[in-house]
């Protein structure tokens, strides 16, 4: 996921259908959050403890499940103050100078997947606090690829993750029965399991029948991240160096997201634009598949509206992949750092991440809230009787982690926003677009 896709993550309407979720969650909390919540300060005086980060996390006590509100309850010295960056590329800039200034950080900062390597490489590792030494953080809960992608080459592990990003498709089955294609997601999946060319070709399909002004996929750009979140090697070899340019990920994804915009089966939209033409494009039912990582749900649920209710359904996707997810770190320069670490291993404890995904969908990264019953068994009442639950926790299980290097962020921008997008709404050649991804990298990035 590009670091500023988070700028939508609200799940309002999972929050009715999954209150055996919270309900079975917050009991979990009481039992065990009560001893282990600790955070007033050692003199008794009040303390407020700063979270930095971007869109939505979940956190919050105005959309999200209500975390803040809790821990301050349970730690009444504690108030706790969350910082927001909409734009996830501004918030990382921001937060990268105030790191090497050494002033300005939150106590707590999220770190997005796509720079966790530049979070833990030469210039800016030891400016984390080392969250294993730290027992209440408790790094084996997650998956070993998980604490692997935060933790540096001398051992240090800098962050705890919040959630991961199982991939589907989500299809909307009006639109799919209009153009003669399957509705019954078992047999929607069929149409494209095991090779993304497959779903190429069934959007070919659908567009010979399409209903008016509509396509098959919402984007290019989609597609590509899609697709390369599937594969074993994307931006960068074991070592950390870009490689997107010869990458047979990178390849594979550029050339399959190509002739889909060749195709005229992409409807040529920037995901999470500003204009919100994307999100107008949901709920004016303008296109009907779109790669859905377990935190898309709650963006079709919302931007789709409830004129669209029960029309979205998910089926399997071609090939299990992981688009996105994020971390909690501590700065070393924080003003807070000991109630820091408490606070963002509260947060990131598996009763707290089943709450999070109960309200905004964010599947969770923790493996003992993965396994757990209550989203094992999660449905969704904007998407019917899709067992969504057993869906996402069903593909997360395979999911592997592929090398990510300091400039993978970038690298991605410029390849959807400036390559592809432009071969989609600029009509430039692929292999003019192609150069030009080059010629910024070379410009931009230095390595």
């Amino acid at each position: 996921m590009r670091a500023r896709t988070r700028t939508a993550r609200r799940w309002m309407a999972f929050a009715a259908a999954a209150t055996v979720v919270a309900t079975a969650a917050g009991c979990s909390a009481s039992d065990n959050d009560g001893d282990s919540g600790g955070g007033s300060g050692s003199d008794g005086k009040k303390i407020t403890l700063t979270v930095g980060t971007f869109g939505s996390f979940g956190f919050d006590n105005e959309n999200g499940a209500k975390l803040y509100a809790e821990y301050e309850k349970l730690n009444p010295n504690i108030k706790i103050k969350e910082t927001n960056v909409a734009d996830g590329q501004k918030y990382w800039d921001a937060l990268k100078l105030r790191m090497s200034q050494g002033s300005g950080v939150a106590d707590v900062q999220a770190i997005e997947v796509g720079y966790i390597a530049e979070a833990t490489g030469p210039t800016m590792a030891d400016k984390w606090v080392d969250l294993s030494k730290d027992q209440g953080a408790n790094v084996a809960g997650f998956p070993e690829w998980k604490t692997g992608q935060a933790t540096t080459k001398d051992g240090a592990t800098i962050a705890l993750g919040t959630d991961i990003g199982p991939m589907a498709v989500c299809y909307n089955k009006d639109l799919f029965k209009a153009a003669g294609l399957p509705t019954d997601r078992e047999e929607v999946g069929k149409l494209w399991a095991g090779d993304w060319a497959k779903f190429v070709e069934a959007g070919k399909t659908y567009q010979k029948k399409a209903p008016k002004d509509t396509f098959f996929h919402d984007s290019g750009s989609g597609l590509f991240n899609a697709v390369l979140s599937s594969q074993p090697q994307q931006y960068s070899d074991d070592s950390g160096k870009l490689v997107y340019d010869t990458s047979p990920g990178v390849k594979k994804a550029w050339d399959l997201a190509v002739s889909a915009v060749d195709a005229k089966i992409t409807a040529g939209l920037r995901q999470f634009d500003e204009a919100g033409t994307w999100n107008a494009a949901y709920k004016n039912s303008k296109f009907a598949t779109v790669a859905c990582p377990s935190w898309m749900t709650g963006i079709i649920a919302e931007q789709a509206g409830p004129a669209n209710k029960g029309k979205w359904d998910i089926a399997a996707p071609p090939q299990n992949g992981n688009w996105g997810g994020s971390f909690l770190g501590v700065p070393k320069a924080g003003k807070n750092v000991a109630e820091a670490t408490k606070l963002a291993a509260w947060l990131t404890a598996p009763e707290q991440q089943i709450k999070v995904f109960g309200v905004n969908g964010n599947i969770p990264s923790r493996t003992d809230a993965l396994s757990s019953t209550e989203v094992q068994n999660t449905k969704v009442d904007y998407f019917g009787d899709t067992p969504v639950g057993q869906i996402y926790t069903t593909i997360a299980k395979d999911v592997t982690s592929a090398p990510i290097g300091a400039h993978d962020g970038q690298v991605k921008t410029f390849l959807t926003d400036n390559g592809i997008l432009d071969i989609e709404k600029q009509g430039t050649d692929p292999a003019k677009a192609w150069d030009n991804v080059k010629k910024l990298v070379e410009d931009k990035i230095d390595q």
